[in-house]
Formats: structure tokens, C-alpha cells, sequence
């Protein structure tokens, strides 16, 4: 067995020392690499490979051009040293420059005299070489990467190779950068649009309460989430009466409401003919179920309000029971109940209840009822009607008392609720 001397002369000779130049060129590319790689927002990335690598490798100019596939072309996104062209300079693939013929060829193009080279176009006066390198991931075009320099054949061939494995880090960079910036774009126009919808929905809630006579009408709607499928309304069916309605529509979002839009338009339509609350559900259903997607439907109760008989009728639509609170306690109204909306033709029964002074009568969605807490435990219809049982108890009471209930769990599903009182009471605004 040699010495230790003899293998370390051996394995040198095997594994030749890396040059000083060549190791300094290894670690630049290793810095650079970790600089870009965790960096998402693009134009913080693109701000920092012509910054960092104009600096690191003494290039007079530096560019990345990304690829817009739409439109054909190359646009620059960042740049360095360059006093002739700005951000958004296009170049045409292809057509024009190194930029657009490496861009066509998927290959590396180096120009050590640039004044030879036919495909360059003329740019700083101090630039004598260019290389312009290809941006791919997998068989995607991202963009283009160019280095230039103030003197003849400035880059080696060991730079050259260093410059394409620094454009592999850049490629994949950039590429992550960019459906970053699209996912982004995407939720920020989602928000915007959900926000828009929102304002357009409640605007179609009623901006007020209604004045009648001898009678306190209001609601309240809290949806879950931007939009929601809940909606309540009074309407005035100028004879004195008053219709008055509470509906969930089936499934959450922006397709829950664009369904509670149109079946508001619909009801209110059929509601201003003065038709019973029965007619109204059974024309209002064959409506939809000529009209509505497939599974989607809608549970509603169609109330009216007859102040000079001091009545309520009503029709349910596969809704929860209206609730009546009197003197002797609350009162579930378990009507016969027709299907939701939507699903298949079929009649609709009505009931009426009176109200004497004092007593109320309430609407509400399952936003209410169904909400959960931490343990899963649904606020439920005893805990409703112990609460309506108060004298002072109001919309927001209501609202609060559910939300209390669940303890920073948050609403799962819309909350709704209309209350009639008959006469004045404790409570000035329900």
C-alpha cells in the first residue's frame, strides 16, 4: 500500500484541481442561483438577475425578454446598461434581433464580434459581443436572456456554459414567478368580482323596513360568504297588503346567487299580480323547473300580510316552519309543506294565523337553526324559540345570540330572519 503523500498525488492526477477563475465562477452562479430561486414576485426577480449578474460578471448590458405566446412576440422585462430601449420593448420571434432568432431556434447564439454577426441589431455603441440564451422549461418557451460586454469575445467558453446553467436556474425562476402573478391576478379578479356581486345583492335586499299600520316589519340577511343564496323581501301589493318573503337557494357562491337573482325577479312578478301565496309558489315553481339547472332548487315561504284583518297567510315551499310567539309560548306552525321549488310540478297549500297585540311572527333561514359551534352542536330550533321568548328580542339580537352561540366558529351557511310584530313593542326595530 503507497503513502498517503503517493494517493493525494494520484487522486490529483485523476480529479484535476478546479482553476481559482473557474471556482469563482462556480460560486458566482451558486450565489446567483440562491438569490433568484426563492423569490416569487417577478419584477422583485427580474430586478434582481440584471442587477446581480451585471454586477458579478462585469457586462456593460443585461436582458430578459419574456415570452408573449399570444402575440408572437418577446417583451422586454427587465434591463440593465440600456439607454436605447425600455421595459415593453417588443421584438417579433423570429424576425428580429438575436432575441427573436434564439427565441425561434431554442439555441444558444453567441456573437463575439457583433459587428460580424447578422442577426444582431445594433444597440449600446460600446458593446463588441453578445450571447443571448433561451429561457425553457420542458418544451415552454419563456423567454430570452441576453449579456453583452465592451469587449471582443468576452466571454469563454466556460463563462458560456456558466451563463446556460445560470438561465436553466433563471427559466424555472421566472416560470414560477409568472403563474404566481397569474394565480394571484386570478384570486385579486375573483375578490373583486365576489365584491362586486355582493354590492349588486344587497342591493336588491329592501333598503327599509315597511310602514304599516299597527304592525313592525323588518330583516336581516348576514351571508356566509361573499355572496350567498339567502335572500328576504317585502312587497307592497298596493291594496294594503303586504307580501312578504324568505328563501334559500340550493348551494353557495356566485351560482347560488345568480339563482336567488332570477328567482326574485320571477316571485316579485307573480307577487305584484296579486295572486294567493299558493299561486304564487305553484306558478312561480313551474317556472323553474322549466328554467333551473338540474339539483338546483329553492325552499321558500311566500307570506301575506293582511293589516286590516290583522293576518298573515302563508305557503312553504320546503322551508322551516314559520314560528308564531303569543302569550302561551312559541309555536312551530308545521303547515302541510309542498317541495322546494325547482325539483317537479305540484300544489301548494296555504295556512293563516292571527295576530293579536303583542304577538309576533317569525321567518328564518337554516343559517340560523343548523349553525354549529366547536363541538358541532346545532344552535337548534329549542334555543330559537327560547330566544324569540324575550320580549326585547330583535333581528340583531337574534344574530348575536347564533353568533355567540358558536363562539368564533363563523357562519357555515347564510343567516336570515324577518320579524312582524303586531303593535309596539319593547323592541323599536326588529
Amino acid at each position: 500500500m503507497g503513502t498517503s503523500s503517493e494517493l493525494v498525488e494520484t487522486v490529483s492526477q485523476v480529479i484535476p484541481p478546479i482553476p481559482d477563475d473557474r471556482l469563482q465562477d462556480l460560486l458566482k452562479l451558486q450565489k446567483a442561483a440562491q438569490k433568484i430561486n426563492s423569490v416569487l414576485d417577478l419584477d422583485e426577480l427580474i430586478d434582481r438577475i440584471v442587477n446581480d449578474i451585471a454586477c458579478s460578471f462585469g457586462c456593460v448590458e443585461i436582458n430578459v425578454y419574456l415570452h408573449d405566446v399570444e402575440h408572437c412576440e418577446l417583451v422586454l422585462a427587465g434591463e440593465r446598461g440600456c439607454t436605447v430601449h425600455e421595459k415593453g420593448h417588443r421584438l417579433k420571434v423570429g424576425e428580429e434581433g438575436l432575441v427573436g432568432y434564439v427565441a425561434s431556434t431554442g439555441q444558444m447564439r453567441y456573437a463575439p464580434d457583433v459587428r460580424k454577426d447578422p442577426y444582431y441589431i445594433a444597440c449600446e455603441k460600446e458593446t463588441l459581443s453578445e450571447v443571448a440564451i433561451p429561457l425553457h422549461v420542458g418544451d415552454d418557451l419563456v423567454g430570452v436572456f441576453t449579456a453583452s460586454h465592451d469587449q471582443e469575445d468576452a466571454f469563454s467558453a466556460s463563462q458560456l456554459k456558466l451563463f446556460q446553467g445560470l438561465c436553466s436556474h433563471i427559466a424555472v425562476a421566472v416560470h414560477n414567478a409568472l403563474r404566481f402573478q397569474q394565480e394571484r391576478d386570478a384570486r385579486e379578479k375573483m375578490s373583486r368580482e365576489a365584491q362586486e356581486a355582493r354590492g349588486i345583492q344587497q342591493a336588491l335586499l329592501p333598503k327599509s323596513s315597511p310602514f304599516i299600520p299597527g304592525f313592525e316589519v323588518s330583516g336581516l340577511s348576514v351571508p356566509a360568504g361573499a355572496v350567498g343564496g339567502d335572500w328576504y323581501d317585502f312587497i307592497d301589493l298596493r291594496d294594503g297588503r303586504w307580501g312578504l318573503i324568505l328563501a334559500d337557494v340550493s348551494g353557495k357562491g356566485m351560482g347560488a346567487a345568480l339563482l336567488m337573482s332570477a328567482t326574485r325577479a320571477m316571485a316579485r312578478s307573480l307577487a305584484e299580480n296579486s295572486c294567493s301565496p299558493s299561486e304564487v309558489l305553484t306558478k312561480l315553481n313551474q317556472l323553474m323547473v322549466d328554467d333551473f339547472p338540474s339539483g338546483r332548487f329553492v325552499t321558500m315561504v311566500y307570506a301575506v300580510l293582511d293589516p286590516s284583518q290583522r293576518t298573515i297567510t302563508f305557503a312553504n315551499a320546503g322551508h322551516l316552519p314559520p314560528v308564531v310567539v303569543d302569550a302561551t309560548g312559541t309555536k312551530f306552525l308545521h303547515s302541510e309543506t309542498g317541495l322546494p321549488l325547482g325539483i317537479r310540478r305540484g300544489p301548494y297549500s296555504e295556512s293563516s294565523v292571527l295576530l293579536k297585540d303583542g304577538e309576533r311572527f317569525v321567518l328564518y333561514s337554516d343559517g340560523i337553526t343548523e349553525a354549529t359551534n366547536a363541538t358541532d352542536e346545532e344552535y337548534g330550533a329549542a334555543r330559537l324559540a327560547e330566544h324569540l321568548q324575550s320580549t326585547d328580542t330583535c333581528k340583531e339580537s337574534l344574530l348575536e345570540d347564533v353568533r355567540g352561540f358558536v363562539n368564533g366558529a363563523g357562519l357555515q351557511d347564510d343567516a336570515t330572519v324577518i320579524l312582524v310584530k303586531s303593535n309596539s313593542g319593547p323592541c323599536t326595530e326588529f
